[in-house]
């Protein structure tokens, strides 16, 4: 069915988890004015901005759309990845509204969620982030690390697609290369994923998504022989 006015949708602002594959630019503008003409909120997942190309602006193109068209949407934002402070969960909730009175009265509404939920959220990690932040020099090195770990995982992404064609797996391997972020959905059917955790000791979720950002020259190639292995044996 239709989805009723002032509903909320869950998107990917970038890196989508678990595809890999993410709206381009034109489908980002059809789909904001999908979501306007139907009356709809979207509420953006910002875990991964950074890691779709490696500039931080061109992953925020979803953000800056919805923005500029006058909407009205929250974005979840985690600095879990691209500050690598998975263990400290840090990150805000953004909420664009139409006027400072509704963001009062929103902010009020959160106030009340959050109090019975975790009262007050941990500080280091926040402070992590402001401190980097702050400091032109800092912020200048977190995005050029973010640049390279970007490129790195881009790199493995060609080596794994590239080893499979080579070594003539059944399949075609091209999608691997197409996708973007920190994960793959490599196509695995759950027996054969099944089959690389339980034979090659190779952990993936069984839909068939792979971290590619656990990827690196000493395991690559046997991951693409595990995979050769799986789908020619499961």
């Amino acid at each position: 069915g239709e989805a009723p006015a002032g509903s909320l949708i869950l998107l990917h602002a970038c890196a989508h988890n678990p595809t890999g594959m993410d709206f381009n630019h034109e489908q980002w503008q059809q789909l904001q004015k999908l979501l306007a003409e139907k009356n709809l909120v979207p509420v953006l997942d910002n875990a991964y901005q950074g890691y779709a190309s490696g500039d931080l602006e061109a992953d925020a193109y979803a953000m800056h759309l919805f923005y500029q068209s006058g909407m009205e949407f929250f974005v979840a934002q985690s600095f879990a990845k691209n500050f690598g402070l998975y263990g400290e969960r840090a990150g805000m909730c953004h909420l664009v509204t139409k006027s400072a009175d509704l963001a009062a009265r929103a902010l009020s509404q959160l106030k009340l969620i959050i109090r019975p939920m975790y009262s007050s959220p941990p500080i280091h990690g926040g402070l992590i982030v402001k401190t980097i932040l702050e400091n032109p020099d800092l912020e200048q090195e977190w995005k050029d690390e973010l640049k390279l770990i970007s490129g790195r995982i881009a790199k493995y992404r060609i080596l794994l697609s590239d080893g499979l064609t080579a070594k003539g797996t059944p399949g075609t391997w091209e999608h691997i290369k197409k996708q973007i972020g920190m994960f793959s959905f490599t196509g695995l059917t759950v027996p054969q994923c099944e089959r690389m955790i339980n034979k090659h000791h190779i952990y993936m979720l069984k839909n068939g998504r792979i971290s590619m950002a656990g990827l690196n020259h000493g395991n690559i190639q046997y991951v693409i022989d595990a995979m050769d292995e799986c789908v020619r044996n499961a």
